[in-house]
């Protein structure tokens, strides 16, 4: 399943019928302790990046609403250093993707975020929120979803593989830490577009 698969599916009638867990932006906070045991648990460093990704809406209220976004993230980085992009995929799905060497600040900025859109009647445009970790050369992801409201781990081997038995590994370390999607079957896959790619690139 590529990417235009994976958020087909997460967008499409089933998805919606499914999504019985109404999404909480405070789920993402749970991404804080989670970044020190990734670390002291499993070797895994923060990749020292987050994305947020998010269906559009042609409408000049929610063209309003990201340029709000991107004030709350412009006042933010003022303060923690905190650094962002915004660009739109081949497939037509937007990212905020954020920069910052402090966890804590990367976990704040995509809650803010997320939020801003919630708060002013968008939440349904939210797709998932991405947290990269690094090891070794190999990278792994923890993934909110938004349709779900849980979070789901993902570990990329180049463009088409997953490393499902370290996705498991991540899922038995964090069970309790992080509310996890107990369905494996909406551990969507977000491939990169490259080997060494993040997907949100």
């Amino acid at each position: 399943m590529g990417l235009f698969d994976s958020f087909r599916a997460m967008l499409g009638i089933s998805a919606e019928s499914d999504a019985t867990t109404k999404a909480d932006p405070e789920d993402l906070f749970g991404m804080s302790t989670a970044y020190l045991t990734m670390e002291a648990d499993l070797r895994f460093d923060s990749a020292d990046e987050a994305a947020l990704c998010f269906s559009s809406v042609d409408s000049t209220d929610f063209a309003d609403t990201v340029d709000a976004v991107e004030d709350i993230l412009t006042a933010g980085g003022e303060e923690t250093g905190t650094e962002f992009r915004r660009h739109t995929d081949g497939h037509g799905y937007n990212w905020v993707v954020l920069a910052d060497d402090d966890p804590e600040d990367l976990v704040t900025s995509v809650h803010f975020a997320a939020d801003e859109f919630i708060e002013r009647g968008y939440g349904s445009r939210l797709l998932a929120a991405l947290f990269g970790f690094e090891r070794d050369g190999d990278r792994a992801y923890w993934i909110y979803s938004f349709r779900r409201g849980a979070y789901y781990p993902f570990a990329p081997q180049g463009t088409s593989t997953r490393n499902q038995s370290l996705e498991f590994k991540l899922e038995s370390v964090l069970d309790g830490e992080l509310t996890i999607e107990d369905d494996e079957s909406y551990w969507y896959p977000l491939w990169p577009s490259t080997r060494n790619g993040h997907p949100w690139e």
